[in-house]
């Protein structure tokens, strides 16, 4: 019997992938607190669990009409992101992946009624959190990245969610899961940009946002998954990425309203030009 062994939020913000000058100039002198956090989370947990497979829930593969699951034996080459040519040129990237689960996974996710497909395609492109994350964090470990249909509701991502947790469950791998994305996730106007750079959350995209934040960052402490997934119609009024559906396919695959794991931070609340970033870490 496979199992989910580790399951954490983590922000993929392209700040990470700048020099730690650059940073500094960006964030008042200072270190952001996201890539220390992703440090301690490879070696305090990642070397520690050694899982077989890890699978991200990817925000930036954007999809429609289907759920997709990278299914490729391996993939390998150089990323250069369209949106920050700058900060983010010719990152390489040597991941390989696991087909036998990721089929699994959309099988099963269909079957709960959200069509799902996996896609071994070799020139199926890579987007930044999946390029982003693994820089930090990859070992020895295989990875599976999932898209996100923007035309989803949250009953989608926890349908989706439920079937890839079954999946695991069914099979001989222990698996750690990562929502790759923020919470709240505005920005501020282009001739206003320049001024919300620094790290520090007075900079999140309105009060009422942070707050929204703050709240369920308060439920992930305490274990109270349900909360969270309740109050998913008043959270969307503050445009988290990707809808959440990150967070919601993450839970579900670790037992929705029933999951009762409490939260560690990896890093402080943090802004990024109006967007929210932070790690948390669920140990099961």
């Amino acid at each position: 019997m496979g199992e989910i062994i580790g399951a954490g939020l983590v922000a993929h913000a392209p700040t990470i992938m700048m020099s730690e000058a650059d940073r500094h100039e960006l964030n008042e002198g200072k270190e952001i607190s996201l890539v220390p956090g992703l440090r301690r989370l490879k070696s305090e947990v990642l070397d520690v669990l050694k899982p077989d497979v890890i699978v991200l829930f990817d925000t930036h593969w954007f999809t429609i009409v289907e759920f997709c699951i990278a299914a490729q034996a391996r993939r390998t080459g150089l990323y250069t992101s369209d949106e920050l040519p700058r900060g983010m040129k010719q990152i390489p990237y040597d991941i390989p992946g696991c087909p036998e689960l990721a089929f699994a996974m959309a099988q099963r996710a269909t079957e709960h009624g959200v069509r799902t497909n996996a896609i071994d395609d070799p020139y199926l492109p890579m987007h930044y959190p999946t390029v982003n994350l693994s820089t930090f964090l990859q070992g020895e470990e295989k990875w599976i990245s999932v898209s996100h249909a923007y035309s989803a509701e949250p009953h989608n991502f926890l349908g989706v969610g439920a079937g890839i947790g079954q999946a695991i469950r069914e099979s001989d791998k222990r698996v750690v899961l990562i929502a790759s994305g923020s919470m709240s996730h505005r920005f501020w106007p282009f001739d206003q940009i320049a001024q919300h750079e620094a790290s520090d959350p007075i900079h999140i995209s309105s009060p009422e946002a942070r707050e929204a934040d703050l709240e369920r960052l308060r439920w992930f402490a305490e274990g109270n998954h349900a909360a969270v997934i309740d109050t998913m119609p008043d959270y969307l009024r503050h445009a988290p990425e990707a809808r959440f559906g990150h967070y919601l396919m993450m839970a579900a695959a670790c037992g929705g309203h029933a999951w009762k794991a409490k939260g560690r931070q990896f890093s402080d609340y943090e802004n990024a030009t109006g967007t929210s970033q932070v790690h948390v870490w669920f140990d099961m």
